[in-house]
C-alpha cells in the first residue's frame, strides 16, 4: 500500500530537507542519478539560490557540496519556461564564478552537477531523463575525442575534459508514464505521483516515506504547505485559462481569414457562413 499523505518533494526540499539528518533523502536521488554513492557534506548559500518575492512555488534552488568537494545544483521548475535551457547555463556559470575566489588558480574550479527537475514539456524528445556532458570531438575525425595528458589526469584527478566541465541532468517528470523498473524510475514515479510504495527499494525513498508525511508537519508548516499548494493550483489554472483563451483567439482568426479568402473569390455569404460558422453580419463587415 502506498502512503498518500506525503508533501510534494519540491516543497520539502525547499522547507524540510535542510538538516543534516535529512540529507539521506536527497542523497538517495543523487545516488540513483549519478550511479555512485553520494554523501552531502553540507548545503551552501549563494546569490542564485536565495528566495525572492517572485519565486513563490515555481522554482527551487538548492546548492550542495559532497564529500569529494563537488558542487550539485538542484533546480525544480513547475511553471512553463521557454528559455529554461539558458537558465541552466546561467546557473552553472554563476555558481562556478561565485565559488572561485579572486586570485585562485583555475585548477580550483569545482566540478559542478546541475540537476533539473521540470514538470512541463521542455525540448523535443521521447525519454524522461537526459544527461549533458562536454566533449571535444575532432572536426576532421568525428570518432576522435580529445583527452587529457597523463600529467593533467594526475593533477586534476580526472580522466577526461568532461570530468572537469559542468554536467547537466534533466528529469522531465511529465514524460514518465511507465512501470518503475529501476531505482531511478522509482524516484521519478514519486516525483510525479507523490506516492511511495512500501515495496520501493531506491535509496532515500523509505526515509522519504517517513520524513515527508503531512502528519509530521507542525500547524504553521501545514498552513504554509497548503498556501503553497493553493498558489500552485492557481498558477496552473491561470496558465490553462490563458492557453484556452489563446486557442480560442487563434481559431477565430483562422475563421476570419478563411472567410476573407472565400469572400474575395465571390463565394455566396450563406456558403461562407456554413463553412466557417460566422454570421452573415460578421462576413459582411469583413
Amino acid at each position: 500500500m502506498a502512503i498518500t499523505d506525503l508533501v510534494r518533494f519540491d516543497w520539502a526540499i525547499k522547507r524540510l530537507l535542510r538538516n543534516k539528518a535529512d540529507y539521506v533523502v536527497v542523497e538517495g536521488l543523487l545516488t540513483c542519478l549519478l550511479d555512485r554513492k553520494i554523501t552531502i557534506k553540507h548545503l551552501l548559500e549563494s546569490e542564485s539560490n536565495k528566495e525572492t518575492e517572485n519565486d513563490k512555488f515555481n522554482r527551487v534552488d538548492l546548492l550542495a557540496e559532497d564529500e569529494d568537494g563537488e558542487l550539485i545544483i538542484f533546480e525544480i521548475q513547475n511553471d512553463h519556461q521557454l528559455d529554461y535551457f539558458q537558465r541552466m547555463a546561467y546557473g552553472t556559470s554563476k555558481t562556478i564564478s561565485e565559488y572561485l575566489k579572486e586570485g585562485d588558480a583555475y585548477k580550483e574550479v569545482k566540478k559542478l552537477y546541475s540537476v533539473n527537475i521540470v514538470y512541463f514539456s521542455l525540448g523535443e524528445g521521447t525519454d524522461y531523463v537526459y544527461r549533458g556532458r562536454t566533449e571535444f570531438r575532432s572536426l576532421h575525425n568525428p570518432d576522435e575525442i580529445l583527452g587529457l595528458t597523463q600529467r593533467q589526469k594526475e593533477v586534476f584527478s580526472c580522466e577526461t575534459p568532461a570530468d572537469i566541465f559542468p554536467e547537466y541532468f534533466l528529469l522531465r517528470v511529465d514524460k514518465f508514464d511507465e512501470v518503475a523498473k529501476t531505482p531511478l524510475d522509482e524516484w521519478i514515479s514519486f516525483l510525479k505521483s507523490g506516492k511511495i510504495p512500501e515495496t520501493a527499494t531506491a535509496p532515500g525513498l523509505q526515509e522519504a516515506r517517513i520524513k515527508l508525511r503531512e502528519s509530521n508537519l507542525s500547524d504553521s508548516e501545514y498552513r504554509e504547505y497548503r498556501r503553497a499548494m493553493d498558489n500552485l493550483s492557481n498558477a496552473e489554472s491561470t496558465l490553462w485559462s490563458a492557453q484556452m483563451k489563446g486557442e480560442a483567439i487563434g481559431i477565430q482568426k483562422e475563421k476570419l481569414s478563411n472567410a476573407r479568402n472565400l469572400k474575395s473569390l465571390g463565394v455566396p455569404y450563406e456558403t461562407i457562413s456554413k463553412a466557417t460558422g460566422l454570421t452573415l453580419e460578421e462576413i459582411n463587415s469583413l
